[in-house]
């Protein structure tokens, strides 16, 4: 099932909620890599980790949405290592980026105690916040 209109738009309603609320650029990130991966692989759990992989190399999740991030690439060990062998994910968060945006990050999503963190416990926050706003997004 194509992702697209035949004008070469994105059908929000085809995509995850944090990518209904994610820029355009993050929609047809996601939405062309998952159509292309299902072509190859099906449509399954391969197809959708193979488009979240994809998305994850230009941004990262913050909140409720995915935005760009600073430097393109892998986003966590996982990520750089490939394959699906069981290793955690730091869940769309850029466990990659530097210790003062991790922190940037946990500030704009009001986490207690950040600045006391160490970058491994600003990940972990920022996972759990980004959970909490992705949760009260739809609820609401």
């Amino acid at each position: 099932m194509s992702r697209f209109t035949e004008d070469g738009e994105v059908k929000a309603e085809t995509l995850p909620s944090t990518l209904q609320r994610s820029d355009a650029k993050a929609q047809d990130t996601f939405a062309a890599t998952l159509d292309a991966a299902e072509e190859q692989y099906g449509d399954g759990e391969r197809a959708r980790r193979t488009a979240f992989a994809s998305l994850k190399h230009g941004f990262e999740k913050v909140g409720d949405h995915w935005e760009p991030k600073e430097s393109k690439g892998p986003s966590d060990d996982q990520a750089a290592g490939g394959g699906a062998d069981g290793r955690p994910t730091a869940g769309g968060v850029d466990a990659n980026a530097s210790k003062k945006h991790l922190y940037d990050l946990a500030k704009k999503l009001d986490v207690p105690g950040r600045s006391a963190m160490t970058k491994g416990e600003l990940i972990d926050a920022l996972q759990k916040a980004n959970d909490r706003e992705t949760r009260k997004a739809r609820e609401s």
